[in-house]
């Protein structure tokens, strides 16, 4: 699944491009997560403004349509779902015929933005705004953003205060923090010497604070890495993610930990995969 440095990635390899286009069509596929809130023929004129991202969602923002007054302005909510990719093909380059898992695309001056998904788990969702339905519905539960300065280490530790489930499962909530999927939790809480299986609100303060330094560090650095490409993640020029290979505990059962040796660990936490030293992370 994309995560969040897996979507930024894809906002930073789309805003350039996008910059300064203006949309010619809309062109939906087979039916996504949920329907697109608007005719497709209403985003014609538009201009493309700028790409940003939200937890896992990323905003288009698009201008009004000719003649019509700035309030008519808005944008699209995109969520890559399971398995979605966003892919760009310049104007100069026009793409292929959309294949059976090229499910929306957005038709500009610029080139065309589409979306692959195969599962069709994604969303590419009008809204007037982000203060606005649907788009603040889907956003609401959001945590705070990891590279957020207001997220102090002590407003962190308050958070997990409030939780009494293991801090493995309280970190792929997006709760205390949105971003660290499966991957980046495993390895931040490497990074922190923590078990995996702690309860929140039982982690001290130093703790916490060295947690949040972890799932900063780690993020940015599979950020700046592209992401990670376990199967078919690509950014829209389709480059591969290469933080798979610097983890250090991540997919790594049975091999030998990178700090002391001991055998890494795989458990099962919340239907989901987690991967741990047993000596160096502590309960």
């Amino acid at each position: 699944m994309p995560e969040l440095p897996e979507v930024e990635v894809t906002r930073r390899s789309i805003e350039r491009p996008l910059a300064g286009a203006v949309v010619r069509a809309a062109v939906m596929g087979k039916p996504l997560r949920w329907p697109l809130g608007c005719d497709p023929a209403s985003l014609t004129g538009r201009a493309v403004g700028s790409v940003m991202r939200r937890g896992k969602y990323l905003w288009l923002v698009l201008g009004p349509r000719p003649g019509m007054p700035q309030d008519d302005a808005g944008g699209l909510l995109l969520h890559l779902g399971m398995s979605g990719s966003l892919g760009f093909h310049p104007a100069s380059t026009p793409p292929p015929p959309p294949g059976p898992h090229d499910h929306f695309d957005l038709l500009t001056t610029q080139g065309t933005l589409r979306l692959h998904d195969p599962r069709r788990f994604g969303a590419v969702v009008w809204s007037a705004g982000l203060d606005q339905a649907p788009a603040s519905t889907l956003l609401q539960r959001l945590g705070p953003e990891p590279f957020d300065p207001s997220l102090t280490p002590e407003r962190f530790h308050a958070r997990l205060q409030q939780r009494r489930t293991a801090i493995k499962n309280v970190l792929l909530s997006g709760d205390a923090v949105v971003g660290a999927g499966n991957i980046y939790a495993c390895e931040a809480l490497f990074q922190s010497g923590i078990d995996p299986r702690v309860r929140a609100d039982r982690i001290s303060r130093p703790r916490a604070a060295r947690l949040l330094q972890a799932v900063r560090d780690t993020l940015a650095r599979a950020t700046a890495l592209g992401g990670s490409t376990l199967r078919d993640f690509r950014d829209a020029h389709g480059m591969n993610g290469e933080f798979q290979a610097e983890a250090a505990v991540y997919g790594r059962e049975a091999q030998p930990c990178t700090r002391c040796g001991a055998a890494i660990r795989r458990i099962v936490q919340g239907q989901r995969a987690t991967y741990l030293c047993p000596a160096c992370q502590k309960r």
